[in-house]
């Protein structure tokens, strides 16, 4: 099993999601495989943090709502790293009018994905993924984000390669 681990940069996570670290875990939890062994990290951090390392990775210099660094192979089983960002996730939770706790839990099922390989810079990749994304959040009782009227708008505007 993959163990999920959730940390806590930005203390607004927390007051606006007081059980932000369980909404992020179980959410990891279902996005990985059952047979698998390893883990994960989930940083809820600021949009400065994110702002800094889109700018250090990926030469963009603003903040995004979701960055996943893969991690190489690993003896520890080590998947890789997400981060999201409080100020970004939650303004477009708010101009998308869903429950931030439903953004969260769609953008750490995202970045997980990511983390096992999948993309979306094709519709084919975008059709398989969003899928994919549907199906868990379904479990979670999260509704279809990319439902007509549910629309991410900028969503795939975040980065998913170190």
């Amino acid at each position: 099993m993959i163990r999920i681990s959730v940390e806590i940069q930005e203390k607004r996570w927390l007051e606006a999601l007081p059980d932000a670290i369980t909404l992020a875990r179980r959410a990891g939890e279902v996005a990985t495989p059952r047979r698998r062994r390893g883990e994960v990290t989930v940083l809820l951090a600021s949009d400065g943090i994110l702002r800094e390392l889109n700018r250090r990775f990926r030469c963009v210099d603003q903040a995004t709502n979701v960055l996943a660094f893969p991690a190489p192979p690993n003896a520890r089983g080590h998947l890789g790293d997400v981060a999201l960002a409080f100020g970004v996730c939650e303004a477009e939770a708010e101009a998308q009018a869903k429950p931030l706790a439903d953004h969260l839990r769609h953008l750490v099922i995202h970045g997980i994905l990511h983390l096992m390989g999948y993309d979306h810079q094709t519709d084919a990749q975008a059709e398989t993924m969003e899928g994919i994304e549907r199906h868990l959040l379904a479990t979670l009782g999260v509704p279809d984000p990319y439902a007509a009227g549910n629309d991410q708008g900028d969503h795939v505007q975040h980065g998913s390669r170190a």
